[in-house]
Formats: C-alpha cells, sequence, structure tokens
C-alpha cells in the first residue's frame, strides 16, 4: 500500500449488496471489493454549463474499512462533450461509471521518478490507435518514426502532445474486451495536464496534482476511477481543511 496518506475524512456510503439487488445504474458505480485506491470525479449534472469537475482522492485498508481521504479536493477539466453514460468515438465526452488503470504510465517529458508503475517516454512513432475499423484498436502503437500508419486519420500520434500528455496514466475505458466497428464507444481515455479548456473525453488536472497521484497509484492496490454525477457516485465527504 502506497504511504504518505492523510488520514482525515472517511467515505462510507458506497453500498455493498450482492450484484443482483443493484438497479442497472448502481451496478455501474459499484467499487470493487479489492480495490484500496479510489478517484472519484464527479459533476453536479451531466449537461454542467462548464467543463470542470471536482477531482478527489481516497485510500482504504481492506474491504471493511472506511476510505479515507488522500489529497484535498482539486478541480479537474473534463471533456467537452460533458460526461455521458453512453459513449461514441469521436463525441468528446467523458464515460462515466467504474474503471481501473493501465499497467504503463507515458509521457513526452523523462520519467519523473517515484512511480509504481513502467514508465514509457514517448518517442516519434508512438501512437494511440483510435480507428474503431482497426485490429489495434484503443491501443498504444509504435511505428517508424516519419511514417503514417493507416490508422493516422483516427489517432493521436502523442510524442507531438506535449501540453496535454508531459505524464499521463492510460483509464481503462473500453478495454478487456475492447468494442470496436460502427458503435464503438470511444478510446484514448487519459488522465492527463491541464489544457486550460475542455478535453476530448480525459480528466485533467495541473501537473503538479497530477504528479502527486501518479506517484501515489499503487497497481497492488488495485486502484480504480469513479466518474459520474454527484449523486451517482455516493456522499463523498468534506475535503480536508
Amino acid at each position: 500500500m502506497a504511504t504518505g496518506v492523510l488520514a482525515v475524512a472517511c467515505l462510507a456510503c458506497y453500498p455493498s449488496p450482492a450484484a443482483g439487488a443493484l438497479g442497472p445504474s448502481q451496478s455501474r458505480f459499484r467499487v470493487p471489493a479489492t480495490a484500496r485506491q479510489l478517484i472519484v470525479v464527479s459533476s453536479p449534472t451531466y449537461d454542467q454549463a462548464d467543463y470542470l469537475a471536482t477531482f478527489r482522492s481516497f485510500q482504504r485498508v481492506n474491504a471493511s474499512s472506511p476510505w479515507r481521504a488522500v489529497f484535498r479536493a482539486w478541480q479537474a477539466e473534463t471533456g467537452s462533450g460533458h460526461i455521458v453514460d453512453v459513449r461514441r468515438e469521436g463525441d468528446h465526452a467523458t464515460p462515466t461509471g467504474v474503471f481501473g488503470f493501465g499497467l504503463t504510465m507515458y509521457g513526452t517529458e523523462p520519467n519523473p521518478g517515484g512511480l509504481h508503475e513502467a514508465y514509457h517516454q514517448l518517442v516519434c512513432g508512438d501512437w494511440w490507435d483510435e480507428d474503431p475499423y482497426s485490429n489495434q484498436y484503443n491501443r498504444f502503437v509504435h511505428v517508424p518514426c516519419g511514417s503514417s500508419p493507416r490508422f493516422a486519420a483516427w489517432s493521436e500520434p502523442l510524442w507531438t502532445e506535449t501540453k496535454g500528455y508531459p505524464y499521463l496514466a492510460v483509464i481503462d475505458y473500453n478495454d478487456d474486451p475492447t468494442i470496436a466497428g460502427p458503435n464503438a464507444p470511444g478510446s484514448g481515455i487519459f488522465l492527463h495536464a491541464w489544457m486550460g479548456a475542455p478535453t476530448e473525453g480525459c480528466i485533467a488536472l495541473p501537473v503538479p496534482d497530477l504528479l502527486k497521484v501518479l506517484r501515489w497509484l499503487e497497481p497492488g492496490d488495485k486502484p480504480i476511477i469513479e466518474i459520474g454525477t454527484d449523486a451517482e457516485v455516493g456522499h463523498v465527504p468534506p475535503p480536508p481543511a
């Protein structure tokens, strides 16, 4: 378990009945018993007037112990398409639900140190395939520098995104299994650096806060991120003073 946690507030209201006892919406927001690190990103409504949400972080010892706040509450940027339950490729919305994190972090800057996951510094030829008709859809792909892959028109040349991607964590959205094709729900949802504007569906924090979170995430603690409205994600305790 990561150290340095500020045990200052509890998050005790996440329900824990059997999945069959939950309604469809509640089931989507159920926090796994295995999770010991939790990020909650919430907005008052689905069609909030702006693109800003509240970002909170919590940790617990085990499934029967209370959640305790780690960092103070921050503002986070979300997608220009607001937050949605049903996302589609290209709608620039942030998906709601509960998701894990990928096991590799990326960034255009050198490894900042203090991470508990593998880190890959982005170089020319590093892409995120966002072509829903590609067999590598929603995956990191490296091609020879200077070449243009067939999926390029839909996709992100990651090494060129120096403002948003100095450091990033991959949110495991549309993964295991990945749904592709005409009804693909989207790809490339990251936790990345502040843009000063809406994202294309990702969650963004100022770099100092982002690095605190990336260094805190510990794969052994099964970290998850929960995204939804304030009502959907449960009663979040007040942030520490």
